[in-house]
């Protein structure tokens, strides 16, 4: 079925604005904005931003550049036979070959309409068709946006997608900085799907060893135990380090806390 453009990248629109922040302006929001100070926030602001329909991310948070596509589209990384690992490639011809490829044994294929490059990766546009009664009834197409991405920019061979830690890749882009390990973080964060229907992400912010880059996310869950049942909050972090001399990145995903909250008349309230 079609995927809404919102549970792609759910409610980023109203969430954040593209574009990078300064150092200095990291600097300055480093205390408020770390993972301890994550750790650190009270319940009732945690419930807050988790059941507040227009929060998903904090500000200057990396946005996706389809964010602003407007109606229902797909978003799709073309990967490897295993479906394991996302493909890359600095070839023009060789990204529109393997995005054919695939495109050819998907369930739903698409009309080739354009492609599109970026540094990070090699984009082509298709109009999806799909059969009666499947999708939005009365919109039978929607565009399909497929990537395969820049070697030279990130390669992602043996990454195993489905786990939450381990290998993570590799940045080839320069210079390896806290702004490529953020929106890199950042970006596989908006095409990361977890078991739980609700997701935020708290603070976002970069970390530094004379060895690596670190950008942690702090993460709260929603999760619905049932009608007249209180929810489960999961607290837990999303590690994300980058060797300075290689570029290879590492992921490590680490539960902190839970706890019980609901809405009351409309209220987040924590349950006791």
């Amino acid at each position: 079925m079609k995927a809404s453009a919102f549970l792609i990248i759910p409610l980023l629109l109203s969430a954040a604005s593209c574009g990078d922040s300064s150092a200095g302006h990291d600097a300055e929001n480093a205390t408020q904005n770390s993972p301890q100070a994550a750790q650190a926030m009270h319940d009732e602001e945690i419930i807050r931003l988790v059941y507040d329909p227009a929060y998903n991310v904090p500000d200057n948070f990396y946005i996706d550049d389809r964010a602003n596509s407007p109606g229902s589209f797909t978003i799709h990384h073309v990967l490897d036979e295993s479906n394991s690992f996302e493909l890359c490639t600095d070839d023009y011809q060789s990204a529109l070959d393997i995005e054919a490829a695939d495109n050819a044994s998907r369930a739903v294929s698409g009309t080739f309409v354009s492609a599109v490059e970026t540094d990070r990766y090699f984009e082509v546009v298709r109009e999806l068709a799909y059969t009666d009664g499947v999708g939005n009834i009365t919109d039978p197409t929607s565009p399909g946006y497929s990537r395969v991405f820049r070697c030279s920019s990130i390669r992602r061979d043996g990454v195993d997608r489905h786990l939450l830690n381990g290998y993570a890749g590799v940045i080839n882009s320069r210079p390896i900085d806290a702004r490529a390990i953020r929106e890199f973080t950042e970006y596989l964060w908006q095409f990361r799907f977890f078991a739980t229907g609700r997701r935020v992400v708290l603070t976002s912010v970069g970390e530094s060893t004379a060895t690596s880059l670190e950008h942690v996310l702090a993460l709260a869950f929603r999760t619905s135990q049932g009608q007249d049942q209180c929810d489960l909050i999961e607290i837990a972090e999303w590690r994300f380090s980058v060797a300075r001399s290689s570029g290879e990145v590492s992921k490590t995903f680490r539960d902190l806390r839970s706890f019980e909250a609901k809405l009351e008349a409309g209220t987040p309230v924590i349950c006791q």
